[in-house]
């Protein structure tokens, strides 16, 4: 996710696991997104929107 997100300029620096999820049995990591500034969010949407007609 983390190279998904720089090809299209977006960096989020919490970005990772969380630690607890992979202390369950079975493991069921869970993927921490973290906080963002407003301005990353507007680039999330968009770089969404942008994929979203991508079949």
């Amino acid at each position: 996710m983390r190279d998904a997100l720089e090809r299209v300029g977006i960096t989020l620096p919490s970005l990772g696991l969380d630690a607890v999820t992979l202390a369950a049995e079975p493991p069921r990591p869970l993927v921490e997104l973290g906080r963002c500034t407003t301005a990353t969010a507007r680039l999330l949407a968009a770089a969404l929107v942008n994929e979203g007609g991508r079949g």
